[in-house]
């Protein structure tokens, strides 16, 4: 039987998308999304702690999306687990190699290879490969050339896939990292640009002598004025000094929790776009979407404008549904290659 005889819409399976800070899984029938969960631990606890907590993490999510009370249990029978993101990386479970650009949906699924992880769950794992892009062999003086990705190209085969962007385009991921993805005019991945700005806010307001100042949660607005200061700052001064002045501001009882962490915001924006814009990434009349919590995403765009580049926001449900179509189209056209009579996986004892 192959994969096209198969009918697509019966596939039961689990899918998981595990990111630096926060690990996803879905129980869908088809297209269908029938239940998801989530736990806030990612790669950087495998990086801080050793494997064991994210595969327990694993483990727990893909027992528990099958057994939600509110499902009728007797006719779900997940028979797979695809996983994007960082579980394929050098600290996940298992490394699977990067492809390089450009590359679409059918290379990823070329690529994806099928696991057994006894320790995680019974069921076969499809882990999907990340891209890198830049010359193979960077040294120190090229390697402002090289990306990589884990996840984003999943979500950017999705957008392709369900018709929500339109390309060529960039894709402006704003994550744990921020990166910047460019689509060329078939829709495949090119190249991209990472920053640990997501990440690093993160940092500001819990792990820092900002953490004070700034409030522990992330506002649903965020303030012009206080954007647009911050992205001054930045441009004045340098990021680090911009947010030392976010204490500077608190002293002088300047501005509320909120208004101080838009200053952050905007700093970060300043830097990671005059970046982008010294290496030309924003080409003319090529469309931008913004995916990420809705307020930074909200303030990209508006630093964007400013630059005179129009960008668009996708909505978070319509990345999620992205990101799981292009999933389904993996296991779709990788089935064929675990169902066959010699089946090409990986078994971890």
């Amino acid at each position: 039987m192959t994969a096209t005889a198969k009918d697509a819409g019966d596939i039961c399976a689990v899918y998981v998308d595990m990111g630096t800070t926060n690990t996803r899984a879905w129980l869908m029938q088809g297209s269908q999304i029938l239940t998801s969960e989530s736990e806030s631990t990612g790669i950087r606890d495998a990086a801080r702690d050793g494997p064991q907590a994210v595969r327990d993490c694993l483990r727990r999510l893909i027992a528990k999306v099958p057994n939600d009370p509110a499902l009728d249990s007797a006719q779900l029978h997940p028979k797979y687990v695809v996983a994007a993101g960082m579980i394929g990386s050098n600290l996940g479970l298992a490394e699977i190699p990067y492809i390089h650009p450009p590359a679409a949906i059918d290379d990823l699924t070329a690529s994806s290879q099928w696991h057994h992880f006894p320790d995680v769950s019974d069921l076969p794992v499809l882990l999907v490969p990340g891209i890198r892009s830049g010359p193979g062999d960077a040294r120190i003086e090229s390697i402002n050339q090289v990306d990589v990705m884990r996840g984003e190209e999943t979500l950017c085969a999705g957008l392709i896939a369900t018709g929500a962007i339109a390309p060529p385009a960039i894709v402006l991921n704003l994550g744990s990292h921020w990166k910047a993805i460019q689509l060329d005019h078939k829709g495949r991945i090119q190249s991209s640009v990472t920053s640990l700005s997501g990440e690093l806010l993160h940092a500001v307001q819990l792990h820092t002598v900002l953490a004070g100042s700034v409030p522990r949660e992330r506002p649903q607005r965020l303030s012009s004025e206080w954007l647009e200061a911050g992205m001054s700052k930045q441009r004045q001064s340098g990021l680090a000094r911009a947010l030392f002045c976010i204490r500077l501001l608190d002293l002088e009882n300047q501005g509320s929790p909120e208004d101080r962490f838009a200053f952050a915001v905007g700093a970060f924006i300043a830097s990671d776009l005059d970046g982008l814009l010294a290496r030309g990434v924003f080409a003319p009349n090529v469309r931008v979407a913004l995916v990420g919590h809705l307020a930074i995403s909200d303030a990209w765009k508006a630093a964007l404008s400013q630059a005179q580049i129009t960008a668009t926001i996708i909505p978070q449900e319509q990345a999620e549904s992205a990101l799981l179509e292009a999933l389904r189209r993996i296991l779709v056209g990788a089935w064929p290659s675990l169902e066959s009579s010699s089946p090409v996986w990986h078994a971890h004892e």
